[in-house]
């Protein structure tokens, strides 16, 4: 069951009070098959402020997309610096998750580096563990959608969380003190 796109405005007034005191712009990817299929998906990014010294963007809609899980879901995903790169990102996401309904513990790969340069080419989607729940969980009515992060990780983190589990490679992001927001972090496996 997804959401109406009447929901959406709620959904930007959560985001807007949980990232209080950062300043917002939105924005859209219009190329791709997602430009067609939901014309109303949009992206907030987030400047630096008093939650975090990071950018952060956050998907607008793929709660309103028929997905296989039935899961109302959005997706963040956090930069050292603004990119457009971003938007692209959370719209292909949110696409994929149309087609075939992700959730905590899925992995993917992007088919390239995450960012011009990177050395991930893979995602995990986690809960946004650098945010906590009070962003995670959007309460509408009698539902609620979750904010989840695409957290951009390795091959051979990817690897790690099919061979040893979800919980022994975040073991590994937490004991290593996961700089998740840059480009050039070395992997933890």
């Amino acid at each position: 069951m997804t959401l109406t796109t009447q929901a959406l405005p709620r959904l930007r007034a959560h985001l807007s009070t949980f990232f209080s005191g950062h300043e917002a712009t939105e924005d859209v990817w219009l190329e791709g098959p997602l430009a067609q299929r939901a014309p109303w998906f949009s992206v907030l990014r987030f400047a630096p402020g008093p939650r975090t010294p990071l950018w952060t963007y956050a998907s607008i809609g793929a709660s309103a997309l028929d997905n296989p899980r039935d899961a109302l879901l959005e997706f963040v995903v956090v930069v050292e610096k603004p990119t457009r790169r971003a938007v692209e990102l959370l719209t292909m996401t949110a696409d994929y998750h149309a087609d075939h309904g992700l959730g905590p513990g899925h992995t993917g790969g992007f088919g390239e580096p995450w960012l011009p340069g990177a050395d991930c080419e893979d995602f995990l989607i986690s809960l946004p563990y650098p945010f906590g729940p009070d962003l995670e969980i959007c309460q509408l009515d009698d539902r609620h959608v979750h904010f989840l992060w695409l957290l951009p990780i390795t091959g051979a983190e990817r690897r790690f969380a099919v061979d040893h589990g979800l919980e022994a490679l975040e073991q590994r992001f937490e004991s290593s003190g996961l700089r998740y927001w840059s480009k050039r972090r070395a992997s933890v496996v």
